[in-house]
């Protein structure tokens, strides 16, 4: 009673299921998923881009006692700083220049000042500000200034260069 008539419908069924099977294979291989658990990859990359160009900011160049970000901030010289750090930040290959904004803020402890909270803040630049719907990270580089800083007569001291940088 065995007879060869359902061998044709077994192969094709087995070459149907192997079929199916390397489509959903290709299918997955070929998207990604990109869920809202994954955006911490690009505030990591922007964090470091803005941790990059403040570093690059704060080296002395060529034998020079102060670097440029120590001759910013004692000079309270926003302009200068806008245009190094927007170069810096868009300085990529390509064409197309990122659009990054920041605010720029200097923070130091008053010695004078013998409150729990002596620490004392003021804006340095900012090229846009912020509304509320952004999303920044926050960079900071310790500076060490040959000069006083407003509201302070010790020096040398150390302040705090801290920037928001957001993407829009």
């Amino acid at each position: 009673m065995v007879n060869d008539h359902g061998q044709l419908y077994t192969i094709e069924g087995i070459a149907a299921g192997v079929i199916m099977l390397f489509s959903v294979y290709l299918v997955l291989g070929a998207t990604s998923v990109y869920t809202p658990g994954d955006s911490h990859i690009s505030d990591m990359q922007l964090e470091q881009t803005g941790t990059d160009a403040l570093r690059m900011m704060n080296t002395p160049v060529n034998g020079s006692a102060e670097s440029k970000l120590q001759q910013i901030v004692e000079n309270s010289d926003g302009q200068t700083f806008n245009t190094t750090f927007l170069d810096y930040v868009n300085n990529k290959t390509g064409t197309i220049a990122d659009n990054l904004h920041y605010e720029a803020t200097i923070t130091y402890r008053n010695l004078s000042d013998t409150s729990p909270n002596a620490t004392w803040s003021y804006p340095l630049v900012a090229n846009r500000n912020l509304t509320g719907v952004e999303h920044p990270v926050r960079v900071t580089e310790w500076v060490l200034l040959n000069k006083p800083v407003p509201g302070s007569v010790n020096y040398p001291r150390a302040v705090l260069v801290e920037v928001l940088l957001w993407r829009d």
